[in-house]
């Protein structure tokens, strides 16, 4: 009986750590969807606001708007801005390079990151 219980607590002990592993990596995944959900959405609240903004007559309020999207699009990026994107680029980077700078390239990126997470429909 005692071979069997030393033979069981080790086998017993594994799986409870490894169901705790799994689980916490199952929230850690939500919160990964949850986030890149968030920044995609918001990156194409402001390619809407922005292309609008480019079909209109140049007001400085619709480019103040354009920017304060920016600025929370940059913000909803922070929990992801290490995500790489390939080539020692990252999230962050290509991300600020895109709305900062309108670099169409580092614009065409992070609309890919969202689509590869499920999340193409959320920008344009």
């Amino acid at each position: 009986m005692h071979t069997l219980r030393t033979a069981l607590l080790p086998a017993l002990a594994l799986l409870v750590l490894t169901a705790a592993c799994s689980s916490s990596d199952a929230e850690d995944e939500q919160l990964l969807t949850a986030r890149q959900e968030k920044y995609c959405r918001q990156l194409g609240v402001w390619q809407k606001a922005r292309d609008a903004a480019r079909t209109t007559e140049a007001e400085s309020s619709g480019y103040d708007e354009v920017d304060g999207l920016a600025q929370i699009a940059l913000l909803t990026v922070r929990p992801l801005r290490d995500e790489s994107l390939g080539e020692g680029r990252t999230l962050g980077e290509a991300t600020a390079r895109a709305m900062n700078n309108g670099d169409s390239a580092a614009e065409g990126r992070v609309v890919e990151y969202c689509a590869d997470a499920g999340f193409e429909t959320l920008t344009r």
